[in-house]
Formats: structure tokens, C-alpha cells, sequence
């Protein structure tokens, strides 16, 4: 029983603290105003208003505004009105895009301020965490947080769960300090250390800590510090891109520049001239590959998400599928959790548990009832300690239909486990007879210590216990006693005469789906690194049951503090379990992967893993049982926490990256022909073919096809059967740019072919004009037609399923036929009627301008 009541003040009637006054309320505020609330600082947000500017400002706004205004002082209002109209459009999904803001400061601000218990001036009140100062004396029990990091000057029974910030799936059991106060704490992790840590969660017992550090100096705010010193890096494609756009966009200002002053020296228009220019500007500039970026990814999230998997920031999408390492957290990554009780051993005789849910089986046999019971006794009646949760779970499923399970029984006393024996005794009174039934579990080796076994029994069990511990299990040992009700009962367990009754293996299981997910990263040349807080025997034994190729070689934290950067880059290459690692050990681990040139995608949940996560090129968090740090530092979300679910996740990021090739090499082939004809007839003096009006109509068939058409593409059937692409490999390489301009060339001839075919027959301009267009818009067609795979023919793409292909084909085909027939429209675009034979001359040249691209294919 608990002597502290979580809705109470608690009073600790315990001789030794009582004199404890802490500080006064004044000491308190003074310290408070001096050295800050005990909270980390939040995260800084960009306003509407900041993103609004930063959208509107890119240059194909700026391009479609200045086409709008001169059309509006030449009074052509129909285009102005359809050119800025457009805007909006655009700008709508490029403000969701930009409407994303990080919260890890602010999570963590939020786990680090619970209430908090303090004495002052002898007194014991409840105040918020953010109002705790170095100095405070903090009273804790089972189920508080820590709120801020101390050092223990008394404890009873005390354990604290300190995953968060170690990853150890296990609770640590804490001692109280001797002597004077100390300046300096140790790092968590970890059995007997007096220090707790802001944060971490009392599993079991109680204690008096004073405060030694608060906000940013606390464990927790050294990570929230590392959090926000790491900035996300540009994924490659972005970077790539970037340097594309910006060479094109120089070019094309300059080519923009020199077509309004030859429109304004040559023909004296210089409005015209500037409308030229801008459509010149526009033809040259590709703006798509922003827009596609973004859209395409949105889409490529949407797919993800169907497989549970969340995407917080949309270039992870295309990084993940180039990953060749993920380094894994093993608790509540790889493994549930959740403790479980894994193996039973009594009288010789061991029962093994089939997993998790093996209760649902036939009914325990005869030889461990007593093993079970037992454990149950020496156990919390209602436990918050996860050995003991699993231990009664157990035993409420086994035992059900047996007398076993005592719920009528008294306890009497609880003798708490120490330092000195790592056992924790229960006193119980039965119903019935005059005997004190006592029961205790503990460390096998605390358990043989009781029983005053002999030398050989002793070794026997000691033999069992190793094996058990090289299974990955947590072992307990069991033991009874009886005592007559009418003696004192002792001071010391010692006195008690134990029996032994057995042993028990707890497991944190392994993920059902795992081994097989381990596999499929093999088989796609992904590396699988796990990287723990906790032992190098239970790590190893993990990585044994989930086929990660260790060759039973791991490296310890303290192994990788004696190392510089250069030695650990040099390890990083051959050994792939980690154990016994900090936080800051986490984040150097993935910076010295990143280093040897490897894109590396991280998985984890708590606390700790945060820095990494956001260092990582992909970071990837658990969404069920994951903390809301590790979230939002996090590039990816499993949802349902399943491993398998990242092979799903590297898989679309593989097929999204192939499509998004394809998408580039379309938008720089199609630019070609239609940055010619914006450039060509004002260097020969001919009538103008393409305006403003005419690229946006070019870019509604253009947009939607480079991002829906292409996205929805299918995977090939070997793309996880490949290694990931070498990352040192440019994504616009020799050989893309090379087919993606001979393309954009072969259109171009057709098109000029039927341009200076017309004019040489005298067809009037406006014809002129119609017939260009009207090819160019059908070779447009045809080169999404094509690009949809490099090595599948015509026939073969035909019986392939891809709905928005024949959306874009039947939208673009409706548009252009609206265009041609509506008078309005046809004004509007300075068109004139087309025969019959006009449309199936465009038609042919436009089929002839993409036809070899399939000889290439077959060849």
C-alpha cells in the first residue's frame, strides 16, 4: 500500500525526513524570476501573413501579375481575368503545402512540466511543474512524473521507468543519497543510483528527491537543445531541382530581356513586346517542377497513409525510397513493449510460453501452479510495474479456474527490496488456519541467497538462470515460507525459512511481423542496424530472433565514447547492433552513417530518440506507443506501430521516385518545343505563335499530367528486388536530359514543320497559329503517352491501369475541341476554324513526332 495518495498532500510519516523544511515560498519566487520557469522554450511559428508572402513571391506569380496588369491597360479583359485568375489555384495548394510547422519544443515543453509535489517551509503543497526551482524538495510516488532532474534523499521500494530517455524497457530501482548533496549527476541508466530525471515516470514506491536542474539544464532539456540545433537537411531531389530552376530561370530572364527589346526596337510595340517576353519567360521557366513536387508527394502521402503510415514532411516521401540503412530502436520498435511472462521452470520442469496471447490456450499444468501463485503474492495487488502487470495478467488467465489467486487474503507486511537484497517479501494472512503465508520474488541470485541452498543446487540453478538469460529473458526467482502467527514476525527476510519453488522468464516479445520485415529490407539491399538502451545479451538475443546478421558482434556506449569520429565511421561499416546507448550516442551514430555516404532512415519512440530522428534523412516514429517528441521530430508515422509497415512505406518511396524521373523528363522534353516557338518567330521576324493565354492552357494539361498521370503509374514488379539507387547518382543524369531534349527536339521539328508548312501555303495567321498549336497540343499527348514507362511499347501501357491517363487524354482532347468550336474561345485565343483535314494533318505530325521513341524502346 501506498503512503502517498496521488490526490492528497502526501504526508511521509517517516522519522528521518520529517524535520525537511525546503525552501521558503520566497526563495522559491526569487530563484524563479532569476533562473527561469522549469520548461523548455517554445518553438518559433511562421505567420499566415509570413507564408502568404513567401508563396507569392516566387517568379511565376510574379510573371502571371505583370501578363494580367498589361492585359488589363490594353483592354484584353478576358485574359487578364484568365491569367489571374490561375493564381489562385496555385497558390491554394501551395499554402497547404507551406502551412506546416514544427511542434518537438513544444512537446517536450508539455512533458516536462507535470504537477509537482514540493515541501516548503515545512510543508508539503502542489504546484505546477514549470514552477519547481533548483533547491525544491519534490515528493514522488508510483504514477508521478519527475519534474526536474535530483538527487534522492529518501526512498522506499523506489523505481522509475526512464525508457524515455535510455530506451531500457525495464523499470531502474533507485537508492538514496549518502552524505552531502552532490553538484554534478551522473547520466540515467542503470540500477542504485540516487539521481531521478525530469520526465521519466515512479513505477513502484516513493522517495524525497531535491532538485538539482531545471528546463534546458535538465537530461530532457539537453535533448530539447539538440532537437533544435539539428535542422532538416534538403533532400537531394530538392537540391537537385533547385540548381535546375535556377539555372533555366537565368537563362530564361535573359532570353525574356532580349525578346522585348527586339519586339520593341524592331516592330515599336513595347507593351506587346512585354507581354512577348512573359510568355517567352513563362515557356522557358518550369514552374511545374515546384508544383509537381509538391502535388506529386502530397499524392505519394495519400498511397502511404493507406498503409497506415503518416507523412509529416512530403520530401521524406521520395528520400525513403533511396534508404540503404534504417537503424532501429529495439524497445517498442522491434519489440511490443510489453512485458510478458516468456518461460516457467519448477521441480525440474520447464514450461514453455507460446507467446502474448498463449493464455488462451489449455489451462496451466499442476507443476507451476504454486509458481505462478506465489509470484502473484509477492506482487502489488493492483501493480503498476510491468513485470508485475504481466505477472498478474498471467495468473488471472491460468488460474482462473483454480483456487490460487487469493483475493480474500490479508497482507500483513511488506518487507521492500534493497540494494542488499534485491527481493520484495509480502506477508500474507490466510482466511483460514493460524500460519503467515510469505511469499517473495526478486534476482535469482537474491532468491538462492534465502533458500540456503547447497553448493550443488545452487550451481544447478545458477546454470538454468544463464540459459534462460541468453533466451533474451528477464528471470525471477519464486520462493515461500510459513510462519506462526503468534511469533513477531522478523526484521531481516533472512529469517524466514524459504523453499524455493522455481523461476520465472519474462520477455518484451518480438513484433509478430518483424523477422519477416527484416528480410524484405535484406532482400531490397537496405542495411538493418538496431540501435538500444539496453544490454548487449538481450540486444543479441533480439537480433538472433529476428534474423538481423550481427555475427554476434556489438558495440557498447561506453566502447563508442573511447572512439573518435574516424574509428566509429570505420565500425559503422561492419557491425550493426549497438547497445547500451545515450541519446547523444544516437545522434552521433546516424551523423557517422550519414558521413560514409549512407542515406539513413531512423525508427524510434521515445524521447530519446528525437535528435536522431530529426537528423536522420528519415526519420520515422511509432504512432501508438511513441511519445509526442519522437512524433513530431519525425519525417514518417507508423500508425500501427508494425515494422512491416516501413517495407510497405520504402516500397512506395521507391515506385514514387521512378515516377517522379518520369515526370521531370516530360516537363524538360515538352519545354523545348514550346520555349522555341515563344523564342523562334520573334529572332525571324514571323508571327507570333504562343502567348500568354496559350502556356496556360499548355500548363492545365501539363500539371495535372506530370503529377496525376504519372504518380499513379504502378511499380514494376522487381523494384524491391534491387538495391537502392547510389545515392552519389544525379537525379537529372547525362542520359535523361540527353532523351528528355531529343524528345522536346523531334516535337519541335514537327511542329515547325506544319508552322512554316501553313505559311508557305499563305494560310492566314490566326490559321497559322491554330494548326501549330493544335499539333503541339496533340505531340503533348503523345509524349505522356510514351514517357509513361522507358520500356513498355504502346500496346503493352495500353492494357496497363492508370484511370487519370484517360482523364488527361479525354480532358485535354475536350479542352482543345471547345477551343477550336466555341467562337468565343476561339477569339479569345486568336484561333481561327480548322477543316477536318487540318485537325488529321496536326493529328499525324503530332503521332510521327514521338514515334521513335518506341523503336528506342524495342532496340
Amino acid at each position: 500500500m501506498s503512503l502517498l495518495s496521488p490526490d492528497q498532500p502526501k504526508n511521509l510519516e517517516i522519522a528521518d525526513i520529517t524535520a525537511l523544511r525546503g525552501l521558503s515560498d520566497q526563495e522559491a519566487s526569487q530563484r524563479l524570476r532569476h533562473e527561469g520557469a522549469n520548461e523548455l522554450p517554445a518553438t518559433q511559428r511562421r505567420s499566415v501573413l509570413k507564408i502568404a508572402l513567401s508563396i507569392v513571391t516566387e517568379p511565376m506569380f510574379a510573371l502571371l501579375i505583370a501578363g494580367g496588369v498589361i492585359y488589363l491597360f490594353l483592354g484584353n479583359i478576358e485574359e487578364a481575368v484568365v491569367l489571374l485568375g490561375s493564381i489562385l489555384v496555385i497558390m491554394v495548394i501551395d499554402f497547404f503545402q507551406e502551412n506546416r510547422t514544427e511542434h518537438a519544443l513544444e512537446a517536450l515543453r508539455d512533458l516536462s512540466s507535470p504537477r509537482a509535489l514540493v515541501i516548503r517551509d515545512g510543508k508539503q503543497k502542489r504546484i505546477a511543474g514549470r514552477e519547481v526551482v533548483r533547491g525544491d524538495l519534490v515528493v514522488v510516488a508510483e504514477g508521478d512524473r519527475v519534474p526536474a532532474d535530483g538527487v534522492l534523499l529518501w526512498q522506499m521500494n523506489l523505481s522509475v521507468d526512464e525508457s524515455l530517455l535510455t530506451g531500457e524497457s525495464l523499470s531502474v530501482r533507485k537508492s538514496a543519497w549518502k552524505g552531502q548533496v552532490p553538484d554534478e549527476m551522473s547520466r540515467p541508466g542503470g540500477d542504485d543510483l540516487p539521481f531521478v530525471y525530469s520526465g521519466t515516470l515512479v513505477t513502484q514506491g516513493q522517495g524525497v528527491t531535491q532538485v538539482l536542474a531545471t528546463g534546458t539544464t535538465t537530461e530532457l532539456g539537453k535533448i530539447g537543445k539538440a532537437l533544435e540545433a539539428v535542422k532538416p537537411e534538403k533532400t537531394r531531389l530538392q537540391r537537385e531541382t533547385g540548381r535546375l530552376v535556377r539555372l533555366v530561370a537565368i537563362v530564361g530572364i535573359v532570353l525574356c530581356l532580349l525578346a522585348v527589346l527586339l519586339y520593341g526596337v524592331l516592330r515599336g510595340q513595347w507593351l506587346n513586346g512585354i507581354l512577348a517576353g512573359i510568355a517567352l519567360a513563362m515557356a522557358i521557366l518550369p514552374e511545374e517542377f515546384p508544383v509537381v513536387l509538391t502535388i506529386f508527394l502530397a499524392l505519394g502521402a495519400w498511397r502511404i497513409a493507406r498503409t497506415h503510415v503518416l507523412t509529416r514532411r512530403m520530401p521524406a516521401i521520395e528520400t525513403l525510397g533511396e534508404a540503404t540503412v534504417l537503424c532501429v530502436d529495439k524497445t517498442g520498435t522491434l519489440t511490443l513493449n510489453r512485458m510478458s511472462v516468456g518461460q516457467l521452470f519448477a521441480r525440474d520442469a520447464t514450461y514453455e510460453v507460446a507467446g502474448p496471447g498463449m493464455e488462451k490456450e489449455a489451462l496451466l499444468p499442476e507443476t507451476f501452479h504454486a509458481l505462478v501463485e506465489f509470484s502473484i503474492l509477492a506482487s502489488q495487488q493492483d501493480p503498476f510495474d510491468p513485470m508485475e502487470q504481466a505477472l498478474r495478467l498471467f495468473g488471472e488467465r491460468s488460474l482462473a479456474q483454480t483456487e490460487h489467486l487469493h483475493r480474500d487474503w490479508t497482507l500483513i507486511r511488506e518487507y521492500p527490496l534493497s540494494p542488499a537484497l534485491l527481493a520484495l517479501s509480502h506477508v500474507w494472512k490466510a482466511v483460514e488456519g493460524d500460519e503467515y503465508v510469505v511469499a517473495v520474488k526478486g534476482a535469482p541470485e537474491a532468491i538462492l541467497d534465502l533458500c540456503h541452498l547447497q553448493a550443488d543446487e545452487r550451481e544447478a540453478l545458477s546454470q538454468r538462470v544463464s540459459a534462460m538469460a541468453n533466451d533474451g529473458l528477464r528471470v525471477l526467482g519464486v520462493a515461500r515460507a510459513y510462519f506462526k502467527q503468534a511469533e513477531k514476525l522478523p526484521t531481516d527476510p533472512h529469517d524466514f525459512n524459504f523453499e524455493l519453488i522455481g523461476l520465472v522468464g519474462l520477455a518484451d516479445p518480438v513484433r509478430p511481423r518483424v523477422p519477416e520485415a527484416v528480410r524484405e529490407c535484406y532482400l531490397a539491399g537496405i542495411r538493418v542496424i538496431m540501435i538500444t538502451g539496453d544490454y548487449a545479451g538481450t540486444a543479441l538475443h533480439i537480433a538472433r530472433e529476428i534474423g538481423l546478421k550481427s555475427d554476434h558482434a556489438c558495440l557498447t556506449g561506453p566502447e563508442l565514447d573511447r572512439m573518435d569520429d574516424a574509428e566509429l565511421q570505420g565500425r559503422m561499416r561492419t557491425v550493426n547492433v549497438f547497445a547500451r546507448v545515450v541519446p547523444q550516442q544516437k545522434l552521433r551514430l546516424v551523423n557517422a552513417l550519414k558521413a560514409n555516404g549512407e542515406i539513413v532512415a531512423m525508427t524510434g519512440d521515445g524521447v530519446n530518440d528525437a535528435p536522431a530522428l530529426k537528423s536522420a534523412n528519415i526519420g520515422i516514429a511509432m504512432g501508438e506507443r511513441g511519445t509526442d517528441v519522437a512524433r513530431e521530430a519525425a519525417s514518417l508515422v507508423l500508425l500501427d506501430d508494425d515494422f512491416s509497415s516501413i517495407v510497405q512505406a520504402v516500397k512506395m518511396g521507391r515506385r514514387i521516385y521512378e515516377n517522379i524521373r518520369k515526370a521531370l523528363a516530360y516537363i524538360l522534353a515538352i519545354h523545348v518545343p514550346i520555349a522555341a516557338l515563344s523564342l523562334l518567330p520573334l529572332l525571324l521576324g514571323l508571327p507570333l505563335v504562343l502567348l500568354p493565354v496559350h502556356i496556360v492552357f499548355l500548363e492545365l494539361i501539363i500539371d495535372p499530367a506530370s503529377s496525376v498521370v504519372f504518380e499513379s503509374e504502378p511499380e514494376s514488379p522487381a523494384v524491391m528486388k534491387r538495391p537502392p539507387r547510389d545515392p552519389q547518382k544525379p537525379m537529372f543524369s547525362g542520359q535523361l536530359i540527353t532523351l528528355s531534349v531529343l524528345q522536346g527536339v523531334s516535337v519541335l521539328v514537327s511542329v515547325l514543320a506544319i508552322f512554316l508548312l501553313s505559311l508557305s501555303l499563305g494560310r492566314s495567321e490566326p490559321t497559322v497559329r491554330t494548326m501549330t498549336f493544335t499539333t503541339l497540343v496533340f505531340a503533348n499527348l503523345g509524349l505522356i503517352f510514351v514517357n509513361r514507362s522507358q520500356s513498355r511499347l504502346i500496346l503493352a501501357m495500353l492494357r496497363s491501369r492508370n484511370a487519370a491517363f484517360w482523364w488527361v487524354m479525354a480532358g485535354g482532347l475536350l479542352l482543345l475541341a471547345l477551343v477550336l468550336s466555341i467562337p468565343f474561345l476561339r477569339e479569345l485565343f486568336s484561333f481561327s476554324l480548322l477543316t477536318p483535314t487540318d485537325l488529321l494533318i496536326c493529328l499525324g505530325a503530332g503521332i510521327i513526332s514521338i514515334l521513335w521513341f518506341e523503336v528506342v524502346k524495342l532496340l
